[in-house]
């Protein structure tokens, strides 16, 4: 048939709102994400800390449960400060092991096939592209941090009244900032070795890398040179000065939280800087 016997419609559709139109990103990944059974159970039993402590807040305040296991006259745990900054701890270690899984496969496989010329040639711009791959980052790591965390307190409130609720709703944003806080930075430095490493694997384990090496040298630096200021190269020690500020706990560093915050700024800002050098829709080939 001749072209000119064609006859072409434009699309008259519903379209997306712009102001949402990263999300697309986000959903299909989710879908993409979620074929892997090894995530699906490591997902599963990253939750198993969350029920325990779930039990635990139910026990502790049933005395028929508490007599049965001769547990009545023993004092329990305060559900308080302490209670969540372990809380913060236990599933943060989970969270950047589970980055550690997602995060690399978001990323290098786009880079590796040339596809975010094809991204960027629709009305899709740089920042749209890294929102809705932390979306799905972001959205996965509440489902085993802070969302968990607020059924706890939920829990807590309905057994204890709510005037508990009311006198420790400062636990509530806690728990909320602190773990969106560490959600976000493990999303970005996910997303930054994602844009440089291309091999998922390698980039997995630089991920780890990261957390654990930066961890080790700093223990090490601070042991050698008998210092505080060499756990500045670890990321999960300056995130454990900002839970044990929101939660008001005591967990024996030396050094302060706003030290923290500009350490966590900086590395947030690298990892910005990283993405912009990378995530772009063209390749510069030497």
């Amino acid at each position: 048939m001749a072209v000119y016997k064609r006859t072409y419609k434009t699309y008259n559709g519903p379209r997306t709102a712009a102001w949402s139109r990263f999300l697309i990103l986000t959903r299909f990944s989710w879908a993409r994400l979620f074929r892997s059974k090894l995530l699906v159970l490591f997902m599963a039993a990253c939750l198993f800390y969350p029920l325990a402590c779930a039990v635990f807040i139910y026990i502790s305040h049933n005395d028929a449960v508490l007599g049965l296991l001769s547990l009545s006259k023993v004092k329990m745990p305060e559900v308080d400060g302490k209670f969540f900054y372990t809380y913060c701890t236990v599933q943060g270690v989970l969270a950047y092991l589970l980055t550690a899984l997602t995060g690399p496969s978001l990323v290098s496989p786009d880079l590796a096939n040339g596809a975010l010329p094809l991204y960027f040639s629709r009305p899709f711009s740089r920042s749209e592209y890294v929102a809705g791959k932390m979306a799905l980052l972001l959205s996965v790591l509440a489902l085993i941090t802070w969302v968990p965390a607020l059924v706890l307190f939920a829990i807590k409130s309905s057994l204890s009244g709510w005037s508990w609720a009311a006198a420790n709703l400062w636990l509530a944003g806690g728990i909320v900032l602190g773990l969106l806080i560490w959600s976000f930075i493990l999303s970005l430095i996910a997303l930054a070795i994602s844009a440089w490493v291309k091999w998922r694997i390698a980039a997995g384990a630089v991920v780890l890398a990261v957390f654990f090496a930066g961890t080790g040298f700093g223990s090490a630096i601070n042991a050698v040179m008998r210092t505080e200021y060499g756990a500045l190269i670890s990321l999960t020690r300056m995130m454990r000065i900002i839970w044990a500020d929101l939660f008001r706990h005591d967990n024996g560093a030396q050094l302060t939280a706003p030290i923290a915050w500009a350490v966590l700024a900086f590395a947030c800002l690298a990892c910005v800087w990283l993405l912009a050098k990378r995530v772009r829709p063209f390749e510069v080939v030497k």
